[in-house]
């Protein structure tokens, strides 16, 4: 359950789709590394918050507890600890692994794909941090998957707004665990789980509830700098501080138009220090809706400055900032979308079939598919030693082949091949 094979015309649509991302990736100078599929379980254990129940942990084997790895930032951070990085910009694609409830048609599954992009390193504030930003909007414009937003927040100011709020310190991961539902559903729901569940009093919520639903930009980054309760506190105006010059440089790069600086945003993730992005596709359902539907995040990440340290025996931190594509979600869209304009995707990259015409011709077919891939040209022939030139072109057509190199008995004398193009029936000799 909740795992899936790919026909070639899925896989060949995953290709396309993860070669627009890394190239990407790779556009702004990121180098790939990979790591272990099996972590040993206590690397993996408490860093995820209330999501690591769905840990997948393996039985003993040999003397050692495993479990698979959940994402790829935490196997990086080790990455980083065990071998004494403090500079690092990579990117990683492989699969990992969550023993979740899968909701296959909304993109869930257990085992799936995750692209990240990855800026480890002590830098100055907020200029890699816009670079991750930069690097969704590039690949959701490059997807053309529709309309789409980046919302952005920073855990210093949620931690600030419960600070002031009135909310325990031991109790600001569980109201932030609370609060990132507010996206999926109402406020009353939030609330009503803050004082039931989470314990937190009444006024506390409330006065939280006046916060966490505000969203804008450099006007409400402004407006809550003169906040009288949040400007005195020390980690919210941080937060904001940072917040305004990350929107300085968003200006820079001319993308503000797609980011929302919106204080409901908290991602449940236990290893979050700063800055915390997530980007939503927007479903217009019709011309009559004034504001558009979000079909659900695709892209999220954000700044991780004390996960290396957990690692480290010294503790010694590296600063990260992080973002990772949530291509299965990417996928599902355009799968659904490639159904719907009927367009057939091709499975193969095959150039040309080399075909001939008549009966005892096989040793020609041969000699000339070896000297086309040993020309490193992408070529095939039908495995049967007489074939119809009609079945040839025919299987040409099917496959969406677009050439087929044609030796008879006549080209052969003449020492020529014959070139059809086949989907206009152009022929020449070459």
């Amino acid at each position: 359950q909740g795992t899936r094979d790919h026909p070639p015309a899925q896989a060949a649509l995953r290709d396309r789709l993860l070669s627009a991302v890394v190239s990407c990736f790779k556009r702004h100078g990121a180098a790939a590394i990979d790591t272990p599929v099996l972590e040993l379980r206590e690397t993996l254990m408490g860093k995820y918050g209330e999501d690591t129940k769905l840990i997948y942990e393996l039985q003993d084997q040999g003397g050692e507890l495993l479990a698979l790895r959940y994402d790829l930032t935490v196997p990086f951070a080790r990455y980083l600890a065990m071998n004494k990085i403090t500079n690092m910009k990579r990117y990683h694609v492989a699969k990992v692994y969550r023993r979740d409830n899968p909701a296959t048609s909304r993109g869930r599954y257990r085992e799936f794909y995750q692209c990240d992009f990855d800026i480890a390193g002590q830098f100055d504030p907020m200029i890699p941090d816009a670079e991750c930003l930069k690097i969704v909007h590039e690949i959701l414009s490059d997807l053309q998957l529709g309309d789409f937003v980046i919302k952005v927040n920073d855990r210093r100011i949620l931690n600030g707004v419960f600070a002031v709020c009135g909310v325990p310190e031991n109790k600001f991961i569980p109201a932030c665990s609370t609060v990132d539902k507010l996206d999926k559903v109402p406020w009353e729901e939030v609330r009503s789980e803050m004082v039931g569940e989470k314990g937190l009093s009444p006024e506390a919520a409330d006065r939280i509830g006046e916060y966490v639903q505000l969203h804008g930009g450099l006007d409400l980054i402004e407006q809550l700098l003169q906040d009288p309760k949040l400007s005195q506190n020390k980690l919210a105006k941080e937060g904001l501080e940072d917040m305004k010059l990350l929107f300085e440089y968003l200006t820079l790069f001319g993308i503000t138009g797609k980011i929302s600086f919106d204080l409901s945003l908290a991602r449940g993730l236990d290893y979050y220090t700063g800055v915390i992005f997530e980007a939503v596709l927007l479903h217009q359902e019709n011309e009559h809706v004034e504001e558009p539907v979000s079909v659900g995040s695709v892209a999220g990440g954000g700044r991780y400055d004390g996960l290396v340290g957990m690692f480290d025996p010294k503790g010694r931190k590296v600063p990260c900032v992080g973002v990772s594509i949530g291509i299965e979600r990417i996928f599902s869209i355009l799968e659904q979308r490639l159904e719907a304009s009927g367009e057939k995707l091709r499975t193969t990259e095959t150039q040309v079939l080399v075909a001939t015409p008549q009966k005892h011709l096989l040793a020609a077919r041969l000699k000339l598919i070896s000297e086309l891939w040993d020309a490193g040209i992408k070529a095939e022939m039908l495995y049967k030693k007489d074939p119809k030139l009609l079945k040839q072109l025919q299987y040409c057509e099917d496959t969406g082949i677009p050439l087929a190199a044609i030796v008879g008995e006549q080209e052969l004398a003449d020492g020529v091949v014959k070139l059809r193009d086949v989907a206009t029936r152009e022929e020449v000799r070459m």
